[in-house]
């Protein structure tokens, strides 16, 4: 260095890079995968699997673009499959890490890992007997569910707001994404010698004033930021316009005598579904003619179970939903409402011709319950098909609301002659101008801002947007992709973390924790000292972290006592 200093920052700049290279949901909207290198590390945001047609479904086989026994961990955002559904087929292929996520996801990962590791064997199974039939090789499922049941074990669940140590030289803090019980956004600090990067994760964003769950928080400051664009082009109806336009539709397909079908994504949307319906089925309105004796029947095993794990964690939805557990009310349950778990159950819902309402999984019709139901109502001109979540290219669902006349389901042609409905106000997705408004929380300008998960008109449409609202030119990812990023601000570690806790969020502190009880008052008085006087960083961390589980343990008390 003394020899050649006139290189030493060209050196030194190159020894504090960090690479980003992005594995999926680069193209379309599934698979999201993306892997960090810094510093010796390496980690995994998300492990997800493709969906969509064949073309799709075949990425899952392929290699991935990376070693996974070199991967120190995954940071999981959510527990949709796009999202976690290739954590097996990591394990599977040498993965021994962590696997880090909030509590309420990983309550959700033992069911969908399980459940999506019962079908690819299924689907091998059905596939092998058309292979021998055939004469072709057989195959072996993409993963099994004891595949999926050792992955479980390397999971470990963390609180939202908690700072969680990855290694000597990353940490990162979950956020309510408000997209599904448990989503996040991912801030990581990555510290390198004296100076620290932040890169934001955004994962999935939900939708503001939804119920159940709470709004997406807003970062404020980020040196890179990964983006997802599912909407970026496109605005949701309200959603209390999309409620009413659903009662509007059971109203008219209850009076011609047929069943309404709601392909549902089993986490998530259904519970919403149920939440929302709660309030028609138990307050008088000028549907109670029409609900009174209708049955609603929740006909997806795993839609059940998610829907028990909603009820387990409380703790994290948004105060409106608190609100009527702790005055003794639960709002995922309503007279009228069944859940259906035997085949035979579920067989027997479309023999009976009278109308009803049926939520099935899978949301996008590729898999799952949905199919009979769609085969036996499809053609039935009295019956309607409603759809409330996205639906990928490639899809039946896609199919479907494309308005194709005729589809093929278990070997038979099936007319489409019942009515096809897409109330988009549902999506768990924030549009182009919920996308918009989180992304200019953040206070400075970010480096760099990276659009993955969305078709590439959307993406193309949402950065054309961003940069004549906010002046900001985000860089549009197609296709798998390695990027190599400067280093952030001259801080240590311990200055950014504290950047993230600032004074406005140890008051927000204080506010919480006299919503508890008396029984906390040291809790309290030690928050109160780190607002007045200097505190060390660890101690105010010792403290958030404090709140945060005395929240969840109060609040599911609440809700153990209402069951």
């Amino acid at each position: 260095y003394e020899t050649i200093g006139y290189k030493r920052e060209v050196i030194t700049k190159k020894e504090l890079s960090m690479k980003i290279k992005f594995c999926g949901a680069a193209t379309g909207v599934t698979g999201s995968c993306h892997l960090l290198e810094g510093e010796g590390h390496k980690i995994l945001l998300d492990c997800g699997q493709f969906q969509g047609g064949k073309k799709q479904e075949e990425m899952n086989r392929e290699e991935f673009p990376f070693s996974p026994e070199e991967i120190e961990c995954v940071v999981l955002s959510h527990a949709h499959i796009d999202h976690c559904g290739r954590l097996p087929l990591l394990v599977k292929r040498g993965f021994k890490g962590r696997i880090i996520c909030t509590d309420a996801t990983a309550d959700l990962l033992d069911v969908m890992l399980k459940d999506s590791g019962y079908i690819h064997e299924k689907e091998a199974e059905w596939q092998n007997r058309k292979n021998e039939r055939a004469g072709r090789p057989l195959i072996e499922p993409l993963y099994t569910f004891n595949d999926a049941v050792d992955t479980l074990k390397f999971v470990e669940p963390v609180l939202y707001d908690q700072l969680v140590d990855l290694n000597e030289d990353m940490k990162v803090v979950f956020n309510d994404a408000g997209h599904i019980l448990g989503s996040a956004i991912i801030e990581l600090f990555v510290s390198e010698n004296d100076m620290t990067t932040k890169l934001v994760f955004s994962g999935d964003l939900g939708v503001k004033d939804r119920p159940i769950l709470r709004d997406p928080v807003i970062i404020k400051k980020a040196d890179y930021v990964i983006m997802e664009t599912t909407y970026g082009n496109r605005v949701h109806p309200k959603s209390g316009s999309s409620i009413e336009a659903l009662m509007e539709i059971v109203e008219k397909t209850v009076k011609r005598g047929g069943t309404v079908v709601i392909p549902s994504f089993a986490v998530g949307r259904t519970q919403e579904l149920i939440y929302e319906l709660n309030r028609y089925y138990t307050e008088n309105n000028k549907y109670s003619h029409i609900l009174k004796g209708l049955k609603v029947y929740v006909d997806s095993p795993m839609a059940t179970t998610a829907t028990e794990v909603f009820r387990k964690n409380a703790q994290v939805f948004d105060d409106e939903t608190k609100e009527y557990i702790l005055k003794g009310e639960n709002p995922l349950d309503f007279e009228g409402l069944e859940f259906t778990r035997s085949t035979e159950d579920s067989k027997l819902l479309n023999e009976n011709r009278e109308p009803k309402i049926i939520i099935s999984a899978s949301g996008m019709c590729e898999a799952g319950r949905i199919r009979h139901h769609l085969k036996h109502n499809l053609w039935d001109s009295r019956s309607s098909i409603v759809f409330v979540g996205y639906q990928a290219e490639g899809t039946l669902g896609r199919t479907l609301l494309e308005g194709v006349p005729e589809v093929r389901l278990f070997g038979e042609d099936v007319k489409v002659s019942a009515e096809i409905h897409n109330l988009e106000g549902f999506s768990g997705h924030a549009d182009k101008n919920g996308l918009l408004s989180w992304l200019s929380g953040f206070q400075k300008i970010p480096k760099q801002v990276f659009l993955v998960h969305g078709e590439t008109e959307s993406k193309e449409a949402f950065a054309a947007t961003v940069r004549e609202k906010l002046n900001i030119s985000p860089m549009v990812i197609n296709g798998t992709s390695e990027f190599e990023v400067e280093s952030g601000s001259m801080l240590t570690m311990e200055e950014t973390i504290k950047d993230a806790l600032d004074e406005d969020a140890i008051k927000d502190l204080k506010t919480r924790i006299t919503k508890i009880n008396t029984a906390l008052e040291e809790v309290l008085k030690n928050s109160s000292i780190a607002v007045g006087s200097e505190i060390g960083q660890d101690k105010v961390t010792d403290i958030h972290n404090s709140v945060i589980n005395l929240e969840k343990d109060v609040v599911q008390l609440s809700a153990a006592l209402v069951k």
